[in-house]
């Protein structure tokens, strides 16, 4: 797979640039042809699983700092 970068922005979504393959729970594949999508991190989107810019209107505040412990 092709340089895939996923940065989450401050109390919004997570920007996703390069080449993935992203599936719905169901595992049906989600296509999207752009290089730089935006994925819904406050839930709730009603475009899930991308992000319509809801966290801004019901004011999320995501954490400040990745949980070290999260990732394992």
């Amino acid at each position: 797979m092709a340089d895939t970068s996923i940065r989450p922005m401050p109390n919004g979504p997570y920007i996703v640039e390069g080449q993935v393959e992203l599936y719905d729970t169901a595992g049906n594949k989600v296509t999207s042809e752009k290089p730089r999508i935006a994925l819904c991190r406050c839930g709730a989107s009603s475009n899930k699983p991308f992000c319509d810019g809801t966290h801004s209107k019901i004011g999320f505040e995501a954490a400040e700092t990745v949980n070290p412990g999260s990732a394992e």
